[in-house]
């Protein structure tokens, strides 16, 4: 699978993290003015949902970050 025009299969989680922050334009448009999209979503995944999952890298971690950023975007009044 690519994200951003690289295979993430291999990526580890701080691969991947790395990758979605280059491409990041969200600090250009922070949410209510207060935060990072990015950042909040990868701050979650590292508290509620990593913990209960274990190891994992790759395309599972990058669609779970992928989706958690659209879920701050679209659920943000």
């Amino acid at each position: 699978m690519k994200i951003y025009g690289r295979d993430v299969s291999d990526m580890n989680i701080h691969e991947i993290n790395k990758l979605f922050r280059q491409y990041d334009e969200s600090h250009k448009w922070p949410v209510c003015n207060q935060f990072n999209a990015t950042d909040r979503a990868i701050g979650r995944l590292r508290r509620n949902v990593l913990p209960h999952v274990g190891p994992t890298g790759g395309i599972e971690y990058a669609c779970m970050l992928d989706e958690e950023i659209s879920q701050i975007v679209n659920t943000i009044i």
